[in-house]
This record gives C-alpha cells, sequence and structure tokens, in this order.
C-alpha cells in the first residue's frame, strides 16, 4: 500500500484543519504565489490590520500583489498558532523584505474560515515594534548581513 500524495501546491492544501490551511496561506505568500494563496480565501475575504484601513475583496488580491516583486519579499515565522473550530490565532514575527532593507516585527493574528477559506484575516502589531524592526533592518544592512 502506497503512502497518501503530499500536495504540491498551497491551493490544494484545502483541508478541514484551519490552522494547516493558514500556515498554507503564509507559505505561498513567502513563495509570492498570490493566486495560490488567494486560492485559499473566499473571494469576500476582509483584511483588516492595526491603524490601516481595511481591505475586502478583490483589493486584498491587489495589495498582495506587491510582494510579487523582485526587490520586495515576506516570510513569517510562526510562535504559537491555536485553531478553535474555524477560528485560527496566530503569534508570529513577520519580515518584510525591501531591496536590502528587512523588517521584522511582532503580529498577533486572528483568522475566521468558513467552508474551509479564510473570510477574516486580522492583524495585531505595535507601530512601536515596526520602527524598532526598521531600526534593526537598517543596523543589519549598515553591518552587510
Amino acid at each position: 500500500m502506497s503512502a497518501p500524495s503530499t500536495p504540491s501546491r498551497p491551493s490544494e492544501t484545502v483541508l478541514a484543519d484551519p490552522a494547516a490551511t493558514v500556515q498554507a496561506f503564509f507559505a505561498a505568500l513567502t513563495d509570492r504565489a498570490v493566486p495560490q494563496a488567494l486560492a485559499l480565501t473566499e473571494p469576500g475575504i476582509v483584511w483588516r490590520n492595526s491603524g490601516l484601513p481595511t481591505l475586502k475583496g478583490k483589493m486584498v488580491g491587489r495589495a498582495l500583489k506587491g510582494i510579487d516583486r523582485d526587490w520586495m519579499g515576506f516570510r513569517a515565522d510562526f510562535h504559537h498558532i491555536v485553531a478553535d473550530g474555524d477560528v485560527v490565532l496566530t503569534e508570529r514575527t513577520d519580515y518584510l523584505r525591501l531591496g536590502p532593507l528587512e523588517i521584522d516585527f511582532w503580529v498577533c493574528g486572528t483568522f475566521r474560515l468558513e467552508n474551509d477559506r479564510i473570510v477574516l484575516w486580522h492583524d495585531y502589531f505595535s507601530w512601536t515594534n515596526v520602527a524598532g524592526g526598521l531600526v534593526r533592518g537598517l543596523v543589519r544592512m549598515a553591518r552587510g548581513r
């Protein structure tokens, strides 16, 4: 008997496991595979960020397509992820790269899923922590790391 095959693309990883769906979403973003990431969301997704305008539906896709540039990058390190039904809570460090500058900052996220797809992505972060990440990134860049 052969082992079950592993999905080869994040869009094939829509599971009844909401935490795995959120992790696959971030893996696709890290890989700059925006269409695959968006395949894990409902068309009417709502994306909220602390102190920034709320984006809905196609505007989320437009915003995420910005990371698909050679000079820009994104990744996230998950520290904690827990699911309770269709709600997933995350604690993570996000990294935004703009050319040689990489900014790291702490983020807590709430995700709500319906029909195994993300309908709400709400991130909470401190602008003070983002500013600290900018300073750390500038120091690393100045040191050549």
